[in-house]
């Protein structure tokens, strides 16, 4: 596998390395370690003057001193046998520059932290992270863990997610972690207002009907797909819940902080087709958990 790690020297990227270093990657891994550097330019670039006093040579050499022992850390938390790790710099905006190099580096994933350093560290998914996962060539895992003692795997029977299911399967990585499918009914009971008692009576039967069917295909879907996943070697099981799909999901893995929410997601198209779907993103913004996005990718580029 060839990864491409990106970090800052934050807590967040912190708990990123640690994670990197704990998973048992196989023999010919490929690491590509990248931390960007900010320059002085880019520091005081305003469309106003900016009165500055300080040495702005001395923050420059702070910035490249700051990631020189950064990725000097990072290299010696990921090393091992069988392993190569090649270390860069970033030049330019971060998240620009990640997915760039993603792509000419033809990286198999991205890792980085959810939250770096800045005015908005406190958010539970900071900007660079978040453009990342909507621009990446490839799979996207964005940590807030240090381990994985389990996989929450979101089944919706798409496209996207049978590809998720592949990316997974493919990974020796996971392979010995359990593995719980997850399919979510969207179920919601008609509205009654300004509806005579008797048409109401006849809507809600129906609904009662379609209610049945819709769980016992949630059911069938989530039970197939954990079967096809225990063919290929893995510990799974299935649950089938009810709701708003991505309020559901990260409900679930509240009580499992440790788990690691694998979603398959695709753009809504045209113009936004870069940008993800609305369940994916309210995953990655609310679940305290580490959280891998799986775009599907059309010719070269993601969907």
């Amino acid at each position: 596998m060839r990864i491409l790690f990106a970090t800052d020297g934050s807590r967040s990227a912190d708990r990123a390395r640690d994670l990197l270093a704990a998973l048992p990657w196989p023999d010919g891994t490929k690491f590509c370690v990248g931390c960007a550097v900010t320059s002085r330019g880019e520091l005081f670039a305003t469309p106003w003057p900016v009165p500055y006093t300080g040495d702005v040579d001395a923050l420059d050499e702070e910035a490249r001193r700051h990631a020189r022992v950064t990725l000097e850390h990072a290299e010696e938390a990921l090393e091992g046998v069988g392993r190569t790790i090649d270390c860069i710099t970033f030049a330019g905006r971060p998240a620009s520059a990640i997915v760039e190099e993603a792509r000419t580096w033809h990286a198999d994933l991205i890792v980085l932290g959810s939250r770096g350093h800045g005015p908005f560290a406190t958010m539970l998914l900071g900007s660079v992270s978040a453009e990342v996962v909507d621009h990446a060539p490839c799979p996207v895992m964005v940590v807030r863990g240090d381990r994985i003692d389990g996989l929450i795997f979101a089944e919706d029977g798409s496209p996207c997610a049978a590809h998720a299911a592949d990316v997974i399967r493919s990974w020796p990585v996971l392979h010995d972690v359990p593995l719980e499918v997850v399919s979510v009914s969207e179920i919601g009971i008609p509205w009654s207002a300004g509806m005579p008692a008797g048409l109401y009576d006849e809507v809600m039967e129906t609904f009662v009907e379609d209610v049945a069917a819709a769980r016992a295909a949630t059911e069938a879907l989530a039970k197939g797909s954990a079967e096809a996943f225990t063919t290929a070697g893995f510990r799974a099981t299935s649950r089938t819940l009810e709701g708003d799909p991505a309020h559901a999901i990260v409900e679930l893995a509240r009580g499992r902080s440790n788990a690691l929410i694998v979603m398959g997601t695709r753009g809504h198209g045209g113009l936004a087709r870069a940008i993800l779907g609305s369940v994916a993103r309210n995953v990655l913004l609310h679940a305290p958990n580490s959280v891998l996005v799986v775009r599907e990718i059309v010719g070269n580029q993601p969907s």
